[in-house]
């Protein structure tokens, strides 16, 4: 496993909503945020990746975002490009800074990312059912993307014998996590019970409102560097220790395996490049756009025996002071779902808790770090793990 790559600084702004400003300003202002929080000099940036400005919100994709930022910038990168993978975008850019960097092509990687999360009320749900849905066997029966996930958590549900009352202990330890986060979301909403997820609104079978995950806006940024590099920004940077992708289906009817979507070949990738496995990992953070994602991410990660995922939720062990935190910063469903941007956020927490950053919900040890995320309807998977150097 190649060595000598890391996470140096991660910052983010508060999500929320920015109606005066493009994805493009949210860009500038994460990097701005980036100089303040961190001993990072622009002249250190010799790389940059970006995701299409506008992607999340149905918009006219723009391909060439990393030509408009770097000039915008002041940067002039000798790697650079626009990358986009929905939701797994951003740990995509992680790996491929790391390949980058091992190459010798770019010594420090600043990787952005900024989303608008449409509004559903003003014509968003449509435009993200065009996004997802297969033009001829999906969208023109109404399909838009709570129902399809819920074509998936019902198949879960039925090989795995998943219950209602374990997706929502997923509900309320996300938000016992975002209580703990000064810009999480949801925070001053207060916590969550079980029943409270069981009585909102029913929104697709079996997902309720509180299922669901919490719409908004912001961005961040990430620096991946060359560990001499990474030491001068950071005395105790997030180590690159293993990463792995897959890449599947397009459509959920595509979909070769409705359940567990190719998660696992992505997070079997990880583990064979860090020379760990499951029991290595102390904290894990994982996509969770609605309940049912983490509990089949934890069985696909090895993390939960197989049925058994959802049970380790409703026992508390992945909420504070539990042995396998889960979402530690709240996750999508109490601390932001920023479109695809999101998958930063995790990024950006699971960094935060290596290099002992995390605040008020800092685990303790927590040496090794498990970040999955996945874009489109479970298509696209990216896995790292992270680690103090060893």
């Amino acid at each position: 496993m190649p060595r000598g790559v890391a996470i140096a600084a991660a910052s983010e702004l508060p999500p929320g909503r920015y109606p005066h400003m493009t994805v493009l300003d949210l860009y500038e202002e994460a990097v701005s945020l980036l100089l303040r929080e961190w001993h990072l000099s622009p002249r250190m940036i010799d790389g940059l990746l970006c995701a299409p400005a506008g992607m999340a919100r149905g918009e006219e994709t723009d391909i060439f975002t990393h030509e408009r930022l770097a000039y915008a910038l002041g940067l002039r990168p000798t790697f650079a490009e626009t990358v986009n993978a929905g939701g797994a975008t951003y740990a995509l850019m992680v790996q491929r800074a790391c390949w980058a960097i091992k190459e010798g092509v770019a010594s420090a990687v600043l990787c952005l990312g900024a989303g608008k999360f449409p509004s559903v009320s003003r014509g968003g749900a449509d435009a993200m059912a065009r996004m997802v849905s297969h033009p001829h066997f999906e969208y023109i029966y109404g399909a838009y993307i709570v129902p399809l996930y819920a074509l998936i958590a019902r198949r879960f549900m039925h090989e795995r014998g998943t219950t209602p009352q374990e997706m929502a202990a997923v509900a309320v330890a996300a938000r016992q996590w975002a209580m703990l986060h000064p810009h999480a979301l949801m925070r001053g909403a207060g916590p969550l019970s079980v029943d409270d997820v069981l009585a909102s609104r029913p929104i697709a079978e079996p997902f309720h409102l509180l299922d669901c995950s919490v719409p908004c806006e912001g961005g961040g940024a990430l620096v991946v560097a060359r560990d001499d590099v990474a030491m001068e920004i950071n005395p105790r940077p997030a180590h690159i220790l293993g990463w792995g992708e897959f890449h599947s289906h397009g459509y959920v009817t595509w979909a070769p395996e409705l359940a567990t979507a190719g998660a696992r070949w992505s997070i079997e990738q990880a583990y064979a490049r860090a020379g760990l496995g499951p029991s290595d990992i102390r904290v894990a953070e994982l996509y969770d756009a609605f309940t049912i994602c983490p509990i089949i991410l934890l069985e696909e990660a090895g993390l939960a025996r197989r049925g058994e995922g959802g049970r380790l939720f409703a026992q508390g062990h992945c909420s504070p002071g539990g042995p396998l935190p889960v979402n530690t910063y709240g996750g999508l469903l109490s601390y932001s779902h920023t479109g695809d941007a999101s998958g930063l956020s995790m990024i950006v927490e699971g960094a935060l808790q290596v290099m002992g950053r995390a605040g008020a919900r800092q685990v303790p040890e927590a040496e090794v770090v498990l970040v999955h995320t996945y874009g489109g309807m479970m298509a696209e998977h990216s896995t790292l793990i992270l680690g103090r150097r060893r």
